[in-house]
């Protein structure tokens, strides 16, 4: 079976790749159905964000992104 990340991969080459299969004018078909590949692209994207494997606890505690007032060991504000 083809991992989450690795189709999240894929999706986004398809949509890249039906975004020029619009502009090309070379390719009747491919122009006519630019918009129909994208869209799948974008589905599958969609959907193996929902339904991909979740994220690590690694990677969901790293702190990276993390934009909370929050932080262990530290008061705001008032004399320490």
């Amino acid at each position: 079976m083809i991992g989450s990340a690795k189709l999240q991969r894929i999706a986004e080459i398809v949509m890249v790749l039906g975004i020029v299969a619009l502009c090309q004018p070379w390719n009747l078909f491919l122009h006519r159905y630019g918009v129909t590949i994208i869209l799948i692209g974008l589905l599958t994207f969609l959907f193996t964000g929902w339904f991909g494997k979740p994220q690590s606890d690694k990677e969901s505690i790293d702190g990276v992104f993390d934009v909370s007032d929050h932080h262990e060991g530290r008061r705001h504000g008032g004399n320490s």
